[in-house]
C-alpha cells in the first residue's frame, strides 16, 4: 500500500473514541472499509429521509396543507442525497486510487448531485408559487394566469445557477459561454423586440393590476368590453356585441384606461337626461322620475335614485336622472328600460316633453308681381 493511500485512511479525528478501534481493523481492508461507508450511509440517508418524512407530514397533516406535504417530501429527498453523497465520497477516499481517479469520480458524483439538486429546486419553486398563489390577500401577483410567468423565470435562475455551477466542478472558465450567450442574446432582443415588449408590458400589467378578469374597461380608442383573460403577451375583451378584440399589451400600457368595474364596488351609474317644457311642476318631475327608478327591478337601491336639475336649455327645463346599476353590462339595457318608463310615465302626468321651435319674423313682405 503506497504512502497516498496509508494517509487516505487515517483515522478522522471527528470518529469516537470506540470506533477508533474498528477502524483501525477495517483500515487494512480498504474495500471492506468502504463498503462499510457506504452501507452506514444509505441507513443514515434513509434514517434522515424517514425523521424528516415522519415530523413534516404531521405538521403538513395538522395544518391541512397538501402543498407543504409536498414540500417536506422534496426536502426529505434532497437531505437523503446530501448524507448519500457524503458517505459516497468519504468510501471513495479510503480506497487506493491515485489522486487523478479520485478527482475524477469526486466530480462525476458531484456533478451527479447537482443534477439533482436543480430538479428538486424546479420543483420547490413550483410548489412554493403555488402556495403563494393561494395566499390571494397578501400576494396578488402571484396567481394562476401569473404563474407560468414565475415558473419560467425561476427554471431560467435556477438552471443558470445549476450549470454555472457544474462549470465550475470541471474547472471550466464559464468567461467565454457568458460573452458569447450576451451577444446572442442582443441578437434576439433585436429579432423579438416587439415580442419582448409585449412581454414586459404583460408583466407590468400583471403588477399593476389595473384590470382584473370579468372587468368592463374603455380603452382611449373606444375599444369597451368584458376582459376575458389577461395573458403574457395580450389581453382579449369581449364586448356587447359577442366579438372578442385581442389588444397587444405593449398597446395598453401606454393607452388610457377607463375600468368601469373599478372604484369602491362593482355597482355602475347611468345617467338619463330628461328635458320637460317650461312651465312644467319641477317638483312634480322629481317625484314623477324618481318613482320611475324606484319601481324598477334592477336599479339598485343602495345609493338609492337621485334627480338633479341642470339646468335651463333653449327649449326645455333640463333634469338628469342619477341611479345605480349592479354591473357595468347592464347599462345598454336598463337605459333603454328606463327610458321608456320615464315616456309613459310623464304622458301618463301631462308633464310635456318639449322639441325645438323657432319663430320665424319677417320684416318686410315681398311686392307682389304684376299680373
Amino acid at each position: 500500500m503506497n504512502e497516498s493511500t496509508e494517509s487516505a485512511i487515517e483515522t478522522p479525528s471527528w470518529l469516537p473514541v470506540w470506533l477508533e478501534v474498528l477502524w483501525d481493523i477495517l483500515a487494512t481492508y480498504p474495500f471492506l472499509l468502504a463498503i462499510v461507508i457506504v452501507m452506514t450511509g444509505l441507513c443514515l440517508a434513509y434514517l434522515v429521509r424517514r425523521f424528516i418524512l415522519f415530523w413534516g407530514l404531521r405538521i403538513s397533516d395538522k395544518a391541512n396543507a397538501d402543498l407543504l406535504g409536498q414540500l417536506v417530501r422534496v426536502g426529505a429527498r434532497v437531505a437523503a442525497l446530501a448524507v448519500g453523497y457524503i458517505s459516497l465520497v468519504t468510501a471513495l477516499h479510503t480506497l487506493p486510487l491515485s489522486e487523478f481517479a479520485t478527482g475524477i469520480i469526486v466530480r462525476i458524483l458531484l456533478s451527479l448531485l447537482l443534477l439533482q439538486l436543480m430538479r428538486a429546486a424546479l420543483q420547490a419553486s413550483h410548489i412554493v408559487l403555488e402556495m403563494l398563489g393561494r395566499i390571494r390577500d397578501r400576494y396578488a401577483i402571484v396567481e394562476e394566469r401569473t404563474l407560468p410567468l414565475f415558473d419560467l423565470l425561476m427554471t431560467v435562475v435556477i438552471v443558470a445557477i445549476g450549470s454555472y455551477a457544474l462549470l465550475q466542478v470541471w474547472d471550466i472558465d464559464a468567461t467565454a459561454w457568458l460573452a458569447s450567450a450576451g451577444v446572442i442574446g442582443i441578437a434576439v432582443g433585436f429579432a423579438a423586440r416587439d415580442t419582448l415588449a409585449n412581454l414586459f408590458a404583460g408583466f407590468f400589467i400583471i403588477a399593476d393590476a389595473p384590470y382584473k378578469l370579468g372587468d368592463y374597461i374603455v380603452l382611449d380608442a373606444g375599444e369597451r368590453g368584458e376582459v376575458t383573460k389577461v395573458g403574457i403577451r395580450s389581453t382579449r375583451l369581449l364586448t356587447r356585441d359577442d366579438v372578442e378584440i385581442i389588444i397587444p399589451n405593449s398597446v395598453i400600457v401606454n393607452s388610457k384606461i377607463v375600468n368601469e368595474s373599478g372604484g369602491r364596488w362593482v355597482k355602475y351609474r347611468i345617467r338619463i337626461k330628461v328635458g320637460v317644457a317650461y312651465g312644467s311642476d319641477v317638483d312634480q318631475v322629481v317625484d314623477v322620475l324618481e318613482d320611475v327608478a324606484a319601481n324598477h327591478a334592477t336599479i339598485s337601491r343602495h345609493p338609492s335614485p337621485r334627480v338633479r336639475m341642470r339646468g335651463f336649455g333653449d327649449s326645455s327645463l333640463d333634469f338628469e336622472l342619477l341611479c345605480w346599476i349592479e354591473r357595468p353590462e347592464q347599462r345598454g339595457l336598463v337605459s333603454h328600460e328606463l327610458y321608456m318608463a320615464i315616456y309613459k310615465a310623464l304622458d301618463r302626468h301631462n308633464i310635456e316633453i318639449p322639441f325645438p321651435q323657432r319663430d320665424l319674423w319677417v320684416r318686410d313682405m315681398p311686392a307682389s308681381p304684376a299680373p
